[in-house]
């Protein structure tokens, strides 16, 4: 199959520190170019893939500071894929809703896969006007603020099995890991109340971005200096498997609806249990009991850290292995893919056998 995945500007594929979509994409890319499928990839100029890269801006946006206004490359971006759109039996977006207009009126089938929160206000006319538009969601729980949008799947987010892997015989510290963005949603203050509570240690492996730097500033930075908490700042891919597979485990205390929430399934893959807060995808990511605990606030967080001990590590990368994995996700898409073909009643450009 002949597949075009159009990634989002502002970051490399994959990124070089943070960014959860464009690291999605580049999962995604690789593992269906591993399955024999002819992929193109419209990226940034640094992005790094085995797929045909088309560049489309020299580097990523975040890393360029002459742009100003973000959605000119992205407006330029939409036409030359429009153009070329015939070479392909399939258009995958990951821009949000930015290629509705343009693309529902050419006939080559292609679809969105909404990676962001959905309960905004401002997007129910937007989807009140595309509700024909072909959109995935990356959870169940994600699309319910848009129950009128044209659903056809959820595929859930994957990794490659190789990425991060337990390390072995590890016996974990006693501490445990904060990983993701300093933003009052994603809730790090709650994080060091709840190692505190258990006597614990938490390191923090954190971005901040500049519009939570005053936050940051006024709630974050002074609990900082709590002598039970340990600032690592932004790390890259290849210091993840040491920071998330040396912890006692991942608390994820957030307060918003997460629509997936890729630090989960990282932490899964090194063998290293979550303690999650009951919002948004939690419960579809983590199996209670099984591969962390799903909890409703900071007290029942705290009690629940005492039973990590119920939970073999080797069980949790077996449910990442089983649910989790990169291959796990392209083969997701690509039946995705081919129910769309099938209702528009398309047939592909290029067979592939796909073993």
């Amino acid at each position: 199959m002949r597949i075009a995945q159009i990634a989002p500007l502002h970051e490399a594929v994959p990124p070089k520190l943070y960014g959860g979509t464009e690291r999605v994409v580049s999962y995604l890319t690789e593992a269906l170019v591993e399955e024999g499928h002819d992929v193109t990839l419209f990226a940034s100029g640094d992005s790094v893939t085995s797929a045909k890269l088309e560049v489309f801006w020299p580097q990523a946006l975040r890393l360029d500071p002459t742009i100003r206004d973000v959605m000119v490359p992205h407006m330029l971006l939409l036409e030359e894929v429009r153009r070329r759109a015939e070479e392909f039996d399939v258009l995958h977006f990951h821009i949000d809703y930015y290629p509705f207009s343009l693309f529902a009126r050419q006939p080559v089938p292609f679809l969105t896969t909404m990676h962001g929160r959905l309960d905004l206000p401002e997007l129910q006319p937007i989807f009140n006007t595309f509700n024909d538009v072909p959109v995935v969601s990356i959870s169940d729980n994600q699309r319910i603020p848009l129950p009128q949008a044209h659903w056809l799947q959820t595929v859930y987010h994957g990794l490659p099995e190789d990425v991060l892997t337990p390390i072995p015989n590890v016996e974990p510290g006693y501490h445990l890991a904060f990983l993701g963005r300093v933003s009052p949603e994603k809730g790090l203050d709650r994080a060091i109340r709840i190692a505190g509570e258990a006597g614990m240690k938490l390191k923090v492996a954190a971005k901040i971005d500049k519009a939570d730097r005053a936050y940051y500033e006024e709630v974050i930075k002074p609990l900082m200096a709590l002598p039970h908490v340990e600032y690592i700042g932004e790390i890259s891919e290849s210091e993840k498997r040491e920071f998330l597979g040396n912890a006692h485990a991942l608390v994820f205390p957030i307060d918003w609806p997460e629509p997936f929430g890729l630090v989960m399934i990282e932490a899964m893959a090194c063998g290293t249990p979550v303690i999650a807060f009951n919002r948004g995808s939690v419960p579809e990511v983590i199996e209670n009991g099984v591969s962390g605990f799903v909890v409703e606030d900071e007290i029942s967080a705290v009690a629940a850290l005492k039973r990590l001990h119920t939970l073999p590590r080797a069980k949790v990368r077996e449910v990442f292995e089983a649910r989790f994995s990169s291959k796990v996700m392209a083969r997701n898409y690509v039946a995705t893919y081919e129910e769309l073909l099938r209702q528009k009643h398309r047939t592909v450009l290029r067979e592939v056998n796909v073993s």
